[in-house]
C-alpha cells in the first residue's frame, strides 16, 4: 500500500557542474550527455542551483558576442534549486515538479549534498500501471488488509487511473481513511467517492445555546 519513494526511482550517477565550471564546459556536458539541465554543486557536493540550456541561451541573449572565459556555471545557474529527499513519495515529487514547472529534481541528503536526480521520465514510470493492478491493490491491501472490510463492501472501478469507490463501509471514520489511502497509491490520478457508512463513530459537537437577555 505504501507509495514508491524517490530513492527507488532516481538516477544515482548524476552529471553535474561546479560553481567554477566554465561556461563552455557546461555547454559541452549538456551536449555530450544529451541532457537539458544539470545541478551545480559546491566543493562539499551541496546543491547550489540548477543550470539548464534555457539559462545558457538567456545568458547569451544578453551579450553581443561569445561568452568570455570568466563566465562560470555559478554565474548563470538558477538558484536556489528545487530539490527533494530520497524518502519523499513519487506522487509528492511529481506534484512538486508540476507545480514548479521543472523537468528534473536534484535529490539531496540531510546535509543538502547531491545523491541523485529524479527526472519527469523517472517519476512517470511509476504511474505506468494497469487499472486492474490498481483495483486489485485497493481491494486486497487497503480494504481487506488495512481496514478489515469485506472485499465486496465497496465496489472499486478504475479507468485510466481514476478510482471510483461506491458502497458502504462500517464506520464513518473509515471513509476519509479509505479515500486518503487510495489517493496515495502509485498510478492513481483521481478518486471519485460515493461512500456511505453504517456506524457514525465521529462525534459531532452539540450546538451551544446562550442564555440570558438578547
Amino acid at each position: 500500500m505504501t507509495a514508491h519513494i524517490v530513492g527507488e526511482v532516481m538516477t544515482r550517477d548524476v552529471v553535474h557542474a561546479r560553481r567554477t565550471t566554465p561556461f563552455k564546459e557546461v555547454v559541452q556536458l549538456l551536449d555530450h550527455h544529451r541532457i537539458s539541465a544539470l545541478p551545480v554543486v559546491d566543493a562539499d557536493d551541496k546543491v547550489l542551483g540548477v543550470l539548464s540550456g534555457s539559462d545558457l541561451v538567456r545568458n547569451q541573449a544578453h551579450r553581443d558576442g561569445p561568452a568570455p572565459p570568466a563566465v562560470t556555471a555559478g554565474d548563470v545557474m538558477s538558484s536556489p534549486a528545487i530539490t527533494v529527499h530520497p524518502e519523499q513519495t513519487v506522487p509528492d515529487a511529481a506534484r512538486l515538479m508540476e507545480r514548479r514547472g521543472v523537468e528534473r529534481l536534484p535529490v539531496v541528503d540531510e546535509a543538502d549534498r547531491l545523491i541523485g536526480i529524479a527526472t519527469r521520465r523517472d517519476l512517470l514510470r511509476v504511474f505506468l500501471r494497469t487499472d486492474d493492478d490498481i483495483r486489485r491493490q485497493v481491494t486486497e491491501e487497503i480494504m481487506v488488509s488495512s481496514l478489515n472490510l469485506p472485499s465486496d463492501a465497496v465496489r472499486v472501478a478504475v479507468c485510466d487511473g481514476v478510482v471510483t469507490l461506491d458502497g458502504c463501509v462500517e464506520a464513518r471514520s473509515q471513509v476519509p481513511e479509505l479515500v486518503h489511502a487510495v489517493w496515495r497509491l502509485d498510478g492513481v490520478v483521481g478518486v471519485v467517492k460515493g461512500l456511505g457508512f453504517r456506524i457514525d463513530d465521529i462525534e459531532t459537537p452539540a450546538p451551544s445555546h446562550r442564555t440570558g437577555s438578547p
